[in-house]
């Protein structure tokens, strides 16, 4: 049974509506009056007042005017502000699908730059509402914002990351709508960059579940095993190669369950549940540094207690897990 509905895997926004590379698209979009903007910054963003589920507060009329009107106007902002390596970095994220109160409307995404005082303070709680990050509240956004959200961050540090062009080590600017950066000194186009990673559980011939600590982890912290996929390799090799040098157990069967982003900074969690035959694991002492095989209300016990804390339910490895113990597991606390 694969995965459905993972926390970062969810996104309604529509993202064919517009050609990126048409000349003006993002002056001419931030111009429209129902285009909204999710400010993003140092990977967080601010949350709409009141109580219930969190809500991301996306600034749309008179508080879109403003925040345009201090990059001075549309067009300035279109451009990257008065200096486009410093940001903010405008993206065109999508437009909102039918159906709904904002039916068509479009997402710009301003991503980085300096902090904005009152109307933009990164951490805590302001009289101007919360900001938060993608791991605390990625799980529990709805589908459009946990879509959105996980979109602007990996660009966000896309963005701060490459503004000098990997070839002749010149400035580069955003284009087609914040999708791409482009080098004038040599003419180059740079893309996004997603780095796959493979990421898996384990059971053994009785069905318990192989779990892995690492050494920089606080005491108890367990999780599935992962690692990148390397160059010339395929998902079913990094698992095997990943398994055998981590923990020392030989993969007898592999099952693709489903695909994440991990904007943290910028993978792509490719889940495996794997069965193998091997009794007994060896961790590989310098990244993982303790395995543990546990039946199921072995880990209940564990989780309940104290002793074991999972990973936390926005990523890959905590459904994962989920998955082979048959529900839901809660824990009290947030793994970050």
């Amino acid at each position: 049974m694969a995965l459905a509905d993972l926390a970062l895997s969810r996104s309604r926004l529509h993202k064919i509506g517009d050609d990126r590379a048409t000349p003006g698209l993002l002056e001419r979009v931030l111009g429209e009056p129902s285009t909204v903007i999710l400010r993003v910054l140092d990977g967080r963003a601010r949350l709409r007042d009141g109580d219930g589920p969190p809500v991301l507060h996306l600034l749309g009329g008179d508080e879109a005017v403003g925040l345009l009107d201090r990059l001075g106007g549309p067009a300035a902002a279109a451009a990257g502000g008065a200096d486009p390596l410093a940001g903010p970095v405008p993206v065109l994220l999508g437009r909102f699908p039918e159906g709904g109160p904002r039916a068509g409307a479009a997402v710009v995404a301003l991503l980085g730059g300096p902090d904005e005082g009152p109307d933009g303070t990164v951490g805590g709680t302001t009289a101007r509402g919360r900001w938060s990050d993608l791991r605390e509240v990625g799980a529990l956004l709805d589908d459009t914002d946990a879509g959105a959200l996980t979109e602007a961050v990996a660009l966000e540090h896309w963005h701060r990351t490459h503004r000098r062009c990997p070839r002749c080590g010149g400035p580069t600017r955003p284009s087609a709508a914040g999708h791409e950066r482009v080098c004038d000194a040599d003419g180059s186009t740079h893309h996004p960059r997603h780095d796959p990673a493979v990421i898996m559980t384990v059971s053994g011939p009785d069905d318990r579940l192989l779990l892995g600590h690492q050494g920089r982890w606080p005491e108890g912290r367990f999780s599935a095993f992962a690692g990148f996929v390397e160059p010339g390799e395929s998902l079913e090799q990094a698992v095997a190669r990943e398994l055998w040098e981590e923990a020392g157990v030989r993969v007898s069967a592999a099952e693709y369950l489903g695909s994440q982003p991990w904007p943290f900074p910028a993978s792509l969690m490719l889940a495996f549940h794997v069965t193998t035959e091997d009794e007994h694991a060896r961790p590989d002492g310098t990244e993982i540094t303790e395995t543990r095989w546990f039946t199921r209300e072995g880990l209940a016990d564990a989780v309940a207690g104290g002793e074991v804390t999972l990973p936390p339910s926005v990523s890959v490895a905590r459904r994962l897990v989920e998955r082979w113990f048959g529900t839901e597991i809660r824990q009290e606390g947030v793994w970050r």
